[in-house]
């Protein structure tokens, strides 16, 4: 299997040590991953440091390097108690309201992004949190790539490419054919966090991929009992989240 990695949570006013600190260890081994960039972030709990106003030439040159850029919503921020199509938590940006509602709101953060000078096709949803709606709208806007779902090829669904994540880490490092992708959230990341990550790629240095190999992929139809097993491994894994941070509040 091979493996690549996304980083969600990209903003100006991200943790920018922690930031570096991957952007590093990328370019060493030459991984370099998926960005998820928040157009206009409005959700607290991802600025941690103060915006740095060469963030979005920072993140052109990445992009001229070879590291590959996505949407990662609007504002980041959940308004919604729906899960949508691909329930791994119970709250979203988009899932739940009207087809009208999230054009609007995609089309501003695809705008913002423009107005930056960085042009994407591909879609990430806070949260992991879509529904068919949003879909349609993001194909309507002219985006061909969503990075989600599970499984170890690309594959097709309502005319989006949907590029998968993996459904647990230890799955991932296998010799089955096929290849997916680790989530990182860098925010707040610890010495040993980063260094695990090294140990990770340096151990299974064959295997890590850019991003972009994706791309190179064909991706077939998702079959609906290919979609049925989706939903209910993201609905389960969810809720076992959920679960887990209940007891951990209570114990």
């Amino acid at each position: 299997m091979k493996i690549a990695f996304r980083m969600d949570d990209i903003t100006p006013d991200m943790d920018w040590k922690s930031f570096e600190a991957f952007e590093q260890l990328f370019e060493r081994y030459g991984c370099y991953p998926l960005l998820g960039i928040v157009p206009d972030n409005l959700d607290p709990k991802l600025s941690v440091d103060p915006a740095r106003e060469a963030f979005w030439k920072k993140m052109q040159e990445l992009q001229e390097k070879g590291w590959t850029l996505s949407m990662h919503g609007c504002h980041h921020v959940y308004t919604t108690k729906r899960g949508g199509s691909f329930p791994l938590n119970a709250q979203s940006e988009f899932a739940g309201k009207s087809y009208e509602e999230q054009y609007q709101l995609l089309e501003s953060g695809q705008k913002k992004l423009l107005d930056r000078g960085i042009e994407t096709k591909l879609f990430m949803a806070p949260g992991h949190t879509f529904d068919k709606t949003t879909l349609r709208a993001l194909k309507a806007l002219g985006f061909t790539h969503v990075t989600d779902g599970f499984g170890d090829l690309p594959y097709v669904r309502s005319g989006i490419t949907f590029l998968p994540i993996a459904f647990l880490r230890k799955y991932a490092f296998s010799d089955r054919e096929g290849m997916t992708t680790i989530v990182i959230h860098a925010n707040h990341s610890t010495v040993a966090e980063l260094k695990a990550y090294e140990e990770m790629i340096d151990a299974n240095r064959e295997d890590i991929v850019p991003y972009s190999d994706f791309f190179k992929l064909e991706a077939k139809p998702q079959c609906m009992p290919a979609r049925i097993r989706e939903y209910v491994l993201a609905f389960g894994k969810g809720l076992a989240a959920r679960l887990g941070r209940l007891k951990n509040q209570h114990a």
